[in-house]
C-alpha cells in the first residue's frame, strides 16, 4: 500500500475500476486520505489514499519478463505487465521460478521453431525469454546435476492451454533425452504418442474449452545415469464418468464417439453406426462438430498413434467394437411389462439396438436384457429375482455404459505403461503434472468437489514451496529477516479429509445406507459443520452447501452425490461380460471371489481419489517442484482480447497474487546495485563520489532517511511503500530540473524571435526598395518596345500585298502549261494503242503455228516409247526367272539356319554337363556350316554365270532407235494450207495500214478446212492417248517386278548375314571369357580399320549400263572372318587395357600437385580417356574403375586441405568433359544479326576444339557410359562442396555465439582483448580457409559460392540473436558488433574480388540493424526514414521487434517514438495473417552454382604445358602422354 505522504501531484496511480478491474490516471488534488484522480478514461475519481497503488513512470512498452523486476509488484502492475505482453505476443512471463503461461488462441511460429530447443539447450534459467522449454531445462538440469528427482506442475483451468504446455514439455524432455531405439520405437516416442490416444478417449468439448481434459494426468519420466530416457509411467485421476451417460448443451460426448460415427464406410457398415445425432447419448446436445476438426482424419490419427504404442490390430478391433456397443446400449428404451414394476425393451427399435448390443459385446441377448431389466438378491436363504420399473432399468443401463467405458479407459492407461516399460533401476525421474484447474460453475456437482479439493491440496503445496523459495533468496543474499506469515489452508483440508468427521468421511457413511438420500446427506453437514468458519448453507436451499476455499466461495448441489460416489458393479453385469466370447470383453471383467461375485460390494470413489491424491503429494514432495499457471484471457476463446477481471480472477485462483503477497510480506522490491545507483543517483549526486555499488547504495538510502530496508550481496531489499516514496522524491528532483530547463529555453525563444523581427523589418524595406527600381525599369522597357512593333508591323503590311501579287500569276501560268500537257497526252495514248493491237494479232498467229508442231512431235514420240516399253517387258520376264532360282536358294539357306540354330541350342544346354560333348558337337557344328558354305559359294557361282550370261544376251540385242510415225504429207500439206492464209491475212494489213492508224481483225479464215484440221488433231490425239496408257502399264509392271527382285536379293543377304552372326556366337562360347562385353568393345576398335574395308570391298555394287539409260545392279558374295589370330589378339587388347588402368589409377591415387595452375591428376585421367576412345564406347568398365577412386577421397571430410585438392581435380576433370562432348554446351540464343553471325564463327570446327598437351581434342558424341559418369562427378563436385562448406560453418559456430553481445564486466577484466579476439579468429579461420583454396586452385566461382553462403550464414546468426534476445539490443552491444563487422569488412577488401565476390552484401540485415542501433537521438526518426534510409531490407514484423526490444544501458537513450512504434504495429496486426509473420531468417542450404558456370571459369585456360607424371612417363604404355 501506499502512504499519503508519498502521493504527489502529477505522479501516474493505479485505481481500483468495477469495469476493467484497475485503470491508471494522474493524481490531480490529495486532501487528507483521499486523492482526486483523471483516468485515462477521461474520467474523475475520488479514492482513498490506502486503495490506490502507484505506477512505474519508467515502465518498458513491451514489459518485462520477469515479475520481479517490477519495480512495483502488486495486482495492477502484474496485471498490467501480462496485457502488456500479450499485445506484443509474448505469452509467458516468470513470477521467480513460476511461469505463467496466456493462450493466445493462435499459433506463434516462432516460439516453437525447430532452433528453439538448441537455443534453450543448457542456457541458465532467465537468461533466453521466458519459456516452457527453460522449465523443462532447469529441471533436467537440477536432475542431472543434484540427483534430485523433479516435477513440473502444470494448472489452470479449462481452455488455459495447459494440454499444449504439457506437449511442449514432453517434446523438450524427449529432445534432451531421447535416443534411438533398437527396435521399433523409443520410449519418448511412445510417450509422446499416447497424447493423441488418452485425448481421445478422455477429452471433450465444454463451455469453456473444445479439447477440455476430463482427467488428470500425470507423467513420469524416467532416466538412466546418463541422463537418457528408460522408462515411464502414466497415471490418470478421476475420469468423468458421468459424462458418457448425461451430456449438456452445447457441451460434447468424449471425441470417441464422433470419430468413430465418422470413421471409414467399411467400419460405420461393421459396428452399424451412422449419423451421430440418432444416438441418444449424443443427441442430448445439439453440438455435434468441432471448427478446424475433421472427425475422419483425427479417428485415422487415432488408429496411428495405437500402433505406435503398442496396441494392436486385434486390440484396437476390439476397443472400437466396445465404444460402438455404448452407443447402441445407450438407444435401448423400456417400457412397462406385463408384470407390476417390471419393464422390457420399448419397441422394435430398441430390440434392434439390444441385439447390436449383444453382438458387439459377444454375450447372450437375452442374459443382456435380463441383466438390464432385472436385479437378483442374495439372502443366506436363496437368491431372489425382483424386476425393475423402466425408471430403474434406465438407472442401471446407464451403470452399465459408465462402468464399461471406465474399464475401458484403464486398460488403455494400463496397456501404454505396459508397451512403454518402466525402469525400476532408474536415477532419477522428471514428473508432468497435467490437472484440472479450479472450478465453479451455477452447477457444481461431484466432480467439481473432487476437483477443488486436488487445488486446494496443490495450493497448499505450492504455498509452502513459494515461502520455501523467498527464504532461500533472503539467505543467499545473508539479510538480517522475520518469519513471514501467509495463509494456510489446511482447516479447508481438514474440512474436507478429516476422519472421521470430514465431508467425504459423512459422504461414505451415507452410501452405506441403502435408505439415505441427498437431503438426509445434506442435513447431516448442516448439524456436524454449522460452527465451521470455512461451511455454509445458503439461503432458500434445502441440500446445497458452500465451501469457502482459497480462490472463493464455491456451492454444492447434493443431488448426485451420492450416486456419483458409488463404485460398483452389479453382479449381473459382472457375471454376463466375464463369460463374452470376446478375449477382450471378458478381460475388461475378471472373475471376483465367490463373495463378491454374490452381491454388488461399494467403493468410495471420493476415498480412493483421496488415497490417489495423497499418493501425488508424496511424490510431489519428494521432488524439487516447477510450476507453470495457464491463464485463459477470454471466454470467447479468440485471439487478441484480454479481459482484465477474467484474467485477475485466475491470478488469484492459481495462487501467483498469494506468492505475490508472501513476496510484498517481506521484500517486495529487489533492485541490483548498478539498477538502483542508476534510477536514485539524482537524489545525492554527491555521494556518490569515490563509492562502488553497496556503499552508494546505503548512502543514498540513508539521505532519504529510509528504515528497514537491507543491503544483501547483489542487491538493494526495499520494504513496501519504500519504493514509491524514492519515486516520489526523485520525481521532485526531475520536476525541479524540468522547471530550470524550460526558463531557459523560454529565453532562448524570445530572444530567437526578436532577433528574427528586427531581420524581417530589414528585408522589407530592402523588398519595397528594389519594387520602385523595377517599376522605372519596366516603363523604360516599354517605350522601347513600341518603336520595334512599329517598325515589323509596316514590314508586314508590304509583304503580304506582295504574295497577293505572286498567288494570282502563278495559277495563271499552270492551267495553260496544263491544257499543252493534255494534248500530248492524247496524242501518244493513241499511238501506243494501234501498237498493242499490231502485236496481239502476230501473237497469236505465231501461237497457233508452234502448237501445231508440238502436237505432231508428240504423237512420234509415243511411237517410239510403246516400242523400247515392249523390249523391256521382255526383259523384266528374263530377270523373273532369275529370281525364281534364287528363291529356291534362299529356301535351302533357311533350312540349313534353323538347323544350325537347333545344334546350337542344343550346345549351350549340354555345355554345363559334359565337356566333351562340347567338344563333339562343336565339331560337327563346324563340318555342318562348312558343307553349307561350300553349297552356299557354289549356289552364288551359279547365280554369278546366269547374270553374266543374261548380260551377254542383253548386249546382242541393237538399241532401238527413234522412228518417225508420221504421215509428211500431210504434214506439208497442212503446212502449205497455213502459208496461203497467212498471205490471205497479210495482205489486206499492207493495203490500209497507210489509211487508217488502228488495223481492225477480219475473218478471212475457210470453216470447212479449219474443221477438217480439228478431226485429224483429235484422231491423232486419240492415238497418242492409247500409246500413253500402254507405256504407264509397261513402266508399272518393270518397276514391280524390279521391286521384287529387290527385295528376294535383300532376303539373300539377310540369310547371309545371320549365317555370319551363328559363326561368331559359336566363336564366343569357345573363348570362355568372363569379360565378354569388353572383348567385343576392344574387338571393334581393333579390328575397325581392316574389318571395315574388307566388308566394303565385299559389299561393292558394281553397275554397267544397259540400253536406255537404265543400270543392272550385281553384288559380291561376303568373305569370312573371325580366325583365331583374333582371338588372341582380342583377349591381348582387354588384359593391357586393364594393366594400363591399374597403372592410371594407382599413380592418380598420390598427391600429384599442380602444374601451371592446373591440377595434373584430373588432366593426366582426361587425356588417357581421350587416347583411349572411351568417350565414344559403347560399354567399357574404365569409368566404373575410376569413380571408386574419386569417392575414397570423401573419407577423409574432416580436413579440408584434402577435400579441397581433390574439389579442384574433380571439377577440373567435370569442366573438360563438359567441353568435350557433344550436347553439353548451351550458348545462349542470340537475337541480332551480328550475334547469330559470331555464333556461326565460334561453332566452326576449328575453334570449338579443345587443346590438352599438344593434342587437339575434337567434339565427341558421347555414349552412356561417358554420360553416367558426367552424372556421377557431377553429384560429387556438389557434395564436396557441401562438406567444405559445413566444416567451415563448424569452426566458425563456437566464435559467432561469442561475438552476439559484449562480454560482461568480469570477461572484460579477465582479458581486455578479449572482444577483439573472438573477431579475429573468425577472420583468421576466413583468411586460413582462403588460402587452403588457393594452394589448391579452386575454381574463384566455387570459392565466391562457398564465401557468399558463409557470410549469409554469419547474418542469419547475428541477426536471430540480436531479435531474440533483449540484452543485445542495447547501443553498447550495437557498437561491439559494428567493430566486429568492420573487420570482415576490411578483410573483404583486402582479399581479391574473383574469391570473395558480393559476399559482403549478404550481411545487410545485421549492418542496417546495428546501424539503426548505434544511432543516437531516435526518437526524431520517422517511419518513412527507418523504412526507405536506415533498414530498407528489414520488414515490418522485424523493424517492430527491434524498435521495442532497444534499451540504453550507458546513456539512457530513448528508442523511436510512440507514433513510429503505433503504426508499426498497426501494420505488425495487418500482416499476422500471412503465414510468413515470423521475424527470423533462415538459411538456404541449397547449391547455388550450375557445371555451366565452372566451365565458364575455365574458358581461355591453357592446358597445353601440363606436364605429365614421371611413373606414367617412364611406362611404355603410356608414351602419348609425351607428345
Amino acid at each position: 500500500m501506499v502512504a499519503s505522504r508519498s502521493l504527489l501531484v502529477g505522479s501516474s496511480v493505479w485505481v481500483d475500476d468495477p469495469e476493467v478491474s484497475w485503470v491508471d490516471g494522474e493524481v490531480l488534488k490529495i486532501k487528507g486520505d483521499e486523492v482526486t484522480i483523471k483516468c485515462t478514461s477521461g474520467k474523475k475519481v475520488v479514492a482513498k489514499a490506502s486503495d490506490v497503488h502507484p505506477k512505474d513512470p519508467e515502465f518498458p512498452p513491451c514489459g518485462v519478463d520477469d515479475m520481479t523486476k517490477l519495480a512495483y509488484l502488486h495486482e495492477p502492475g502484474v496485471l498490467y505487465n501480462l496485457k502488456c505482453r500479450y499485445d506484443e505476443n509474448e505469452i509467458y512471463t516468470y513470477t521467480g521460478n513460476i511461469l505463467i503461461a496466456v493462450n493466445p488462441f493462435k499459433r506463434i511460429p516462432h516460439l516453437y521453431a525447430s532452433d528453439m530447443m538448441q537455443r534453450y539447450k543448457a542456457a541458465a534459467f532467465g537468461e533466453l525469454s521466458p519459456h516452457p522449454y527453460a522449465v523443462a531445462d532447469s529441471a533436467y538440469r537440477q536432475m542431472i546435476n543434484e540427483g534430485i528427482s523433479q516435477a513440473i506442475l502444470v494448472s489452470g483451468e479449462s481452455g488455459a492451454g495447459k494440454t499444449e504446455s504439457t506437449k511442449s514439455l514432453m517434446c523438450y524432455l524427449a529432445y534432451m533425452g531421447g535416443r534411438a531405439a533398437a527396435e521399433g520405437r523409443s520410449v519418448e516416442q511412445k510417450v509422446l504418442e499416447s497424447n493423441p490416444v488418452l485425448e481421445a478417449f478422455g477429452n471433450a468439448k465444454t463451455v469453456r474449452n473444445n479439447n477440455s481434459s476430463r482427467f488428470g494426468k500425470f507423467v513420469e519420466l524416467q532416466f538412466d545415469q546418463r541422463g537418457m530416457i528408460s522408462g515411464a509411467a502414466i497415471r490418470t485421476y478421476l475420469l468423468e464418468r458421468s459424462r458418457v451417460c448425461q451430456v449438456s448443451d452445447p457441451e460434447r460426448n468424449y471425441h470417441c464417439f464422433y470419430m468413430l460415427c465418422a470413421a471409414p464406410t467399411e467400419d460405420v457398415k461393421k459396428y452399424k453406426l451412422g449419423n451421430p445425432r440418432k444416438f441418444h447419448y449424443l443427441n442430448q446436445s445439439n453440438f455435434f462438430e468441432l471448427d478446424g476438426m475433421d472427425e475422419s482424419s483425427e479417428y485415422l490419427a487415432t488408429r496411428r498413434a495405437m500402433d505406435v504404442v503398442g496396441i494392436n490390430a486385434d486390440e484396437q478391433e476390439a476397443i472400437f467394437r466396445v465404444v460402438a456397443a455404448i452407443l447402441h446400449l445407450g438407444n435401448v428404451e423400456f417400457g412397462k411389462g406385463a408384470e407390476a414394476d417390471s419393464s422390457v425393451p420399448k419397441d422394435d427399435k430398441s430390440r434392434l439396438h439390444l441385439r447390436t448390443t449383444s453382438e458387439l459385446f459377444m454375450c447372450d441377448e437375452k442374459s443382456l436384457e435380463d441383466s438390464l431389466c432385472k436385479r437378483v438378491i442374495v439372502t443366506r436363504d436363496e437368491s431372489i429375482t425382483k424386476s425393475l420399473d423402466p425408471a430403474a432399468a434406465t438407472v442401471n443401463r446407464d451403470a452399465l455404459a459408465k462402468t464399461v467405458y471406465s474399464r475401458l479407459f484403464d486398460w488403455l492407461v494400463n496397456k501404454i505403461n505396459h508397451s512403454i516399460g518402466q525402469d525400476p533401476n532408474c536415477k532419477s525421474l522428471i514428473g508432468v503434472l497435467d490437472i484440472y484447474g479450479f472450478e465453479s460453475f451455477k452447477t457444481n456437482s461431484f466432480e467439481q468437489f473432487c476437483i477443488n479439493l486436488t487445488n486446494e491440496k496443490l495450493q497448499q503445496h505450492f504455498n509452502q514451496h513459494v515461502f520455501k523459495m523467498e527464504q532461500e533468496e533472503y539467505t543467499k543474499e545473508k539479510i538480517d529477516w522475520s518469519y513471514i506469515d501467509f495463509i494456510d489452508n489446511q482447516d479447508v483440508l481438514d474440512l474436507i479429509e478429516k476422519k472421521p468427521g470430514g465431508i467425504i468421511a459423512l459422504l461414505d457413511e451415507a452410501c452405506m445406507f441403502p435408505r439415505s438420500t441427498n437431503e438426509t446427506f445434506a442435513q447431516k453437514l448442516y448439524q456436524t459443520f454449522k460452527d465451521h468458519k470455512r461451511f455454509s448453507k445458503p439461503k432458500l436451499a434445502r441440500s446445497d452447501f458452500t465451501i469457502c476455499h482459497y480462490a472463493g466461495d464455491v456451492t454444492y448441489q447434493t443431488e448426485q452425490f451420492l450416486d456419483k460416489n458409488k463404485d460398483y458393479v452389479v453382479a449381473e453385469h459382472q457375471a454376463l461380460l466375464s463369460a463374452s466370447k470376446c478375449t477382450f470383453v471378458s478381460g475388461l471383467f475378471p472373475p471376483l471371489p465367490e463373495d463378491s461375485a454374490k452381491s454388488s460390494k461399494f467403493s468410495s470413489i471420493g476415498t480412493r481419489f483421496k488415497q490417489q491424491l495423497q499418493s501425488l503429494l508424496e511424490t510431489l514432495s519428494a521432488t524439487e517442484p516447477h510450476y507453470i499457471r495457464c491463464v485463459k484471457p477470454n471466454n470467447v476463446l479468440k485471439p487478441a482480447i484480454f479481459e482484465n477481471s477474467n484474467v485477475l480472477q485466475q491470478l488469484r485462483c492459481g495462487g501467483v497474487m498469494e506468492a505475490i503477497r508472501i513476496s510484498c510480506a517481506g521484500f517486495p522490491t529487489r533492485k541490483t546495485f548498478d539498477e538502483f545507483v542508476a534510477r536514485f543517483s539524482i537524489l545525492g549526486p554527491d555521494v556518490l563520489k569515490g563509492s562502488n555499488g553497496p556503499t552508494a547504495c546505503k548512502k543514498l538510502l540513508e539521505k532519504a532517511n529510509l528504515q528497514g530496508y537491507q543491503i544483501g550481496k547483489s542487491k538493494v531489499f526495499l520494504r513496501a511503500g519504500q519504493m514509491a516514496e524514492l519515486d516520489a522524491r526523485r520525481s521532485e528532483v526531475l520536476g525541479r530540473a524540468a522547471r530550470l530547463i524550460q526558463r531557459k529555453v523560454r529565453s532562448y525563444f524570445c530572444r530567437k524571435r526578436f532577433i528574427l523581427l528586427r531581420q524581417s523589418a530589414i528585408d522589407i524595406q530592402k523588398v519595397c526598395r528594389g519594387q520602385l527600381a523595377r517599376h522605372e525599369y519596366e516603363c523604360l522597357r516599354r517605350e522601347a518596345a513600341c518603336l520595334i512593333i512599329q517598325k515589323y508591323g509596316r514590314r508586314y503590311l508590304a509583304r503580304k500585298a506582295y504574295n497577293r501579287l505572286c498567288c494570282s500569276a502563278v495559277p495563271i501560268q499552270a492551267a495553260m502549261r496544263r491544257m499543252a500537257a493534255c494534248s500530248e497526252l492524247l496524242f501518244r495514248r493513241q499511238t501506243r494503242a494501234a501498237t498493242v493491237i499490231q502485236t496481239q494479232c502476230r501473237k497469236y498467229l505465231a501461237s497457233l503455228h508452234y502448237l501445231r508442231l508440238k502436237k505432231a512431235a508428240i504423237t512420234m514420240q509415243c511411237a517410239c516409247r510403246g516400242e523400247v516399253g515392249r523390249r523391256e517387258l521382255q526383259k523384266l520376264k528374263m530377270a523373273a526367272k532369275e529370281t525364281g532360282a534364287l528363291q529356291e536358294a534362299k529356301t535351302q539357306l533357311e533350312k540349313q539356319v534353323k538347323e544350325l540354330t537347333w545344334c546350337l541350342e542344343q550346345e549351350k544346354r549340354m555345355r554345363a554337363d559334359l565337356e566333351e560333348a562340347k567338344t563333339q558337337e562343336s565339331a560337327k557344328l563346324h563340318s555342318a556350316l562348312q558343307e553349307m558354305q561350300l553349297e552356299f559359294q557354289e549356289t552364288k557361282a551359279l547365280l554369278i554365270k546366269e547374270c553374266e550370261a543374261a548380260k551377254k544376251e542383253s548386249g546382242k540385242v541393237p538399241i532401238t532407235k527413234e522412228v518417225s510415225v508420221v504421215d509428211h504429207e500431210l504434214v506439208n500439206k497442212l503446212t502449205a494450207e497455213n502459208e496461203m492464209l497467212k498471205a490471205m491475212v497479210s495482205s489486206p494489213e499492207k493495203k490500209e495500214s497507210g489509211q487508217v492508224p488502228i488495223t481492225k481483225e477480219v475473218s478471212v479464215v475457210d470453216h470447212e478446212l479449219v474443221n477438217k484440221l480439228t478431226a485429224e488433231n483429235e484422231m491423232l490425239k486419240a492415238m497418242v492417248s492409247s500409246l500413253e496408257k500402254k507405256i504407264d502399264e509397261a513402266e508399272r509392271k518393270y518397276e514391280e517386278t524390279n521391286r521384287l527382285s529387290e527385295e528376294r536379293l535383300k532376303q539373300a543377304l539377310d540369310a547371309e548375314t545371320k549365317i555370319i552372326e551363328l559363326k561368331t556366337a559359336m566363336q564366343r562360347l569357345e573363348e570362355q571369357l568372363a569379360d565378354m562385353e569388353d572383348a567385343e568393345v576392344l574387338r571393334r576398335q581393333a579390328l575397325s580399320s581392316s574389318s571395315v574395308q574388307t566388308l566394303a570391298e565385299h559389299l561393292a555394287v558394281t553397275s554397267e549400263p544397259l540400253e536406255n539409260g537404265h543400270h543392272e545392279q550385281q553384288s559380291s558374295p561376303l568373305k569370312q572372318y573371325g580366325t583365331d589370330a583374333d582371338k588372341s589378339f582380342r583377349r591381348s587388347q582387354i588384359e593391357r587395357l586393364h594393366e594400363k588402368v591399374d597403372s592410371l589409377i594407382k599413380c592418380v591415387g598420390q598427391n600429384l600437385g599442380f602444374s601451371q595452375g592446373t591440377p595434373v591428376a584430373a588432366i593426366t585421367i582426361y587425356r588417357c580417356l581421350v587416347h583411349w576412345k572411351s568417350f565414344e564406347a559403347e560399354k567399357t568398365s574404365v569409368f566404373d574403375r575410376l569413380i571408386p577412386l574419386i569417392g575414397s577421397a570423401m573419407e577423409n571430410q574432416d580436413s579440408n586441405d584434402h577435400m579441397a585438392y581433390w574439389l579442384s581435380n574433380t571439377s577440373t576433370l567435370l569442366c573438360l568433359l563438359q567441353r568435350t562432348l557433344k550436347g553439353s554446351q548451351k550458348p545462349p540464343a542470340p537475337t541480332s544479326f551480328f550475334g547469330r553471325m559470331t555464333q556461326s564463327f565460334r561453332s566452326s570446327p576449328s575453334s570449338s576444339n579443345l587443346k590438352v598437351g599438344k593434342d587437339t581434342v575434337q567434339l565427341v558424341e558421347a555414349k552412356y557410359p561417358a554420360l553416367l559418369f558426367k552424372q556421377q562427378l557431377t553429384a560429387y563436385v556438389e557434395t564436396m562442396y557441401g562438406i567444405i562448406r559445413d566444416n567451415l560453418k563448424k569452426d566458425l559456430s563456437p566464435h559467432l555465439s561469442s561475438c552476439v553481445q559484449v562480454p560482461s564486466v568480469s570477461d572484460k577484466n579477465d582479458s581486455e582483448s578479449a572482444p577483439a579476439d573472438y573477431w579475429k579468429k573468425i577472420v583468421e579461420t576466413l583468411d586460413g580457409m582462403l588460402n587452403i583454396f588457393q594452394e589448391n586452385f579452386v575454381s574463384p566461382i566455387l570459392v565466391q559460392k562457398i564465401f557468399t553462403q558463409i557470410f549469409s550464414h554469419i547474418n542469419v546468426q547475428l541477426f536471430n540473436s540480436l531479435l531474440l534476445h533483449r540484452e543485445c539490443c542495447t547501443f553498447n552491444n550495437g557498437e561491439y558488433v559494428k567493430a566486429g563487422l568492420d573487420e570482415l569488412e576490411l578483410w573483404c577488401g583486402q582479399g581479391k574480388d574473383e574469391y570473395v565476390g558480393s559476399a559482403w552484401d549478404e550481411l545487410r540485415h545485421t549492418r542496417q540493424t546495428v546501424g539503426f542501433l548505434v544511432i543516437h537521438q531516435k526518437s526524431r526518426i520517422s517511419y518513412d526514414d527507418i523504412t526507405n534510409d536506415l533498414c530498407p531490407v528489414l520488414n515490418i514484423q522485424q523493424l517492430y521487434r527491434v524498435c521495442t526490444l532497444y534499451w540504453d544501458d550507458n546513456y539512457n537513450t530513448q528508442s523511436v517514438s510512440p507514433d513510429v512504434i503505433s503504426s508499426m504495429k498497426a501494420l505488425t496486426d495487418e500482416s499476422n495473417n500471412d503465414d510468413s509473420n515470423s521475424f527470423l531468417l533462415k538459411e538456404d542450404p541449397s547449391i547455388p552454382f550450375s557445371i555451366e558456370e565452372v566451365s565458364r571459369s575455365l574458358h581461355g585456360k591453357d592446358f597445353s604445358d601440363v606436364k605429365a607424371p614421371s611413373e606414367l612417363l617412364e611406362n611404355p604404355d603410356f608414351e602419348f602422354l609425351q607428345d
